[in-house]
């Protein structure tokens, strides 16, 4: 009998990653949130319970609830589905809130029907869920939180995901600052314009990062952690990021930069034991400024969303 019920986990993302804005990102394995998607005869989307953050539970006001109507939208079931969000993922904390649970819903309600479709439209259901969260639908959460591991959105019309292969002694630790800062907030600083010579060093590290990724080649990855065209103008929203990203670096990290559209930091380490050390480093800036913090240390999720 096939199942009418899954309890999943939907992981934390890091996108952008310095020199990938809008086309990179990678999923996390140590924070996510967790999901229940029951099949219901009644048709439909139901937000039936949220804990953990103060999200709206209409439908059409959630974004698990509007990526699982675009899943609806093209589908052939008769029936629906009520959903269960437990946040472990802060809104606004830029580490993939919104992708985590539109990439979620969209990921189980596919499993319960049978795997109807191909894991590309599950990211265009789940791109409208960020669409109703920053006015943009992007794919640099959803995808890695869909795929797993890294992954580079080599286009967007037509849409093509790629996969990346991570290095194994690759972790990552992120510092999320207690302010919030809303992607669509952030996005309207942006220039809309860049210099050639801006693009030129923007194109060059972030094909650097993507070899250093299949090479295994910690100092290359490290060499292209760095962002000419977002970075300079998203930290001055950040308290305290230059000598976060200063510190971290000092204490062993490859590189550092903002995760998505912050606030939260993120770092890139060879091996977990300077992960560590990089977090306590990136900690006592906050404690210093008084700032309260989370801190997450994690390897790469390869797997993405997965049952619980």
């Amino acid at each position: 009998m096939a199942a009418s019920e899954l309890k999943i986990f939907c992981p934390a993302t890091i996108a952008n990653i310095s020199c990938g804005f809008d086309v990179l990102g990678v999923a996390l394995d140590s924070v996510g949130d967790e999901m229940i998607i029951r099949k219901v005869a009644e048709k439909g989307i139901r937000i039936t319970k949220l804990t953990g953050q103060d999200l709206p539970t209409e439908t059409h006001l959630n974004v698990a609830g509007v990526a699982g109507l675009a899943l609806l939208g093209e589908s052939d079931y008769d029936g629906g589905f009520e959903i269960e969000i437990h946040k472990k993922i802060k809104a606004g904390s830029g580490i993939g809130s919104s992708a985590a649970s539109s990439t979620g819903a969209v990921w189980a309600m596919n499993e319960l029907l049978g795997t109807p479709f191909p894991p590309l439209e599950l990211v265009k259901f789940a791109m409208e869920g960020e669409r109703l969260a920053s006015g943009v639908a992007h794919a640099d959460n959803v995808a890695p939180a869909l795929f797993g591991g890294f992954t580079l959105v080599r286009s967007y019309e037509p849409l093509d995901i790629v996969p990346i292969a991570s290095p194994p002694q690759l972790w990552a630790t992120v510092i999320h600052p207690q302010i919030e800062i809303r992607t669509s907030d952030s996005r309207k600083i942006l220039k809309t314009n860049i210099t050639l010579a801006d693009g030129i060093k923007q194109w060059g590290n972030l094909g650097g990062l993507i070899a250093g990724l299949l090479m295994e080649d910690y100092d290359l990855i490290g060499r292209s952690l760095t962002d000419h065209i977002v970075e300079p103008i998203r930290s001055i929203l950040i308290p305290g990021f230059d000598k976060v990203k200063s510190d971290a670096i000092s204490a062993g990290a490859l590189g550092c930069g903002i995760s998505g559209s912050g606030p939260s930091i993120f770092a890139f380490s060879k091996g977990e034991d300077t992960a560590k050390k990089v977090a306590a480093a990136m900690k006592g800036i906050y404690q210093k400024i008084g700032i309260e913090y989370d801190v997450h240390v994690s390897k790469v999720n390869v797997e993405g969303v997965r049952t619980l």
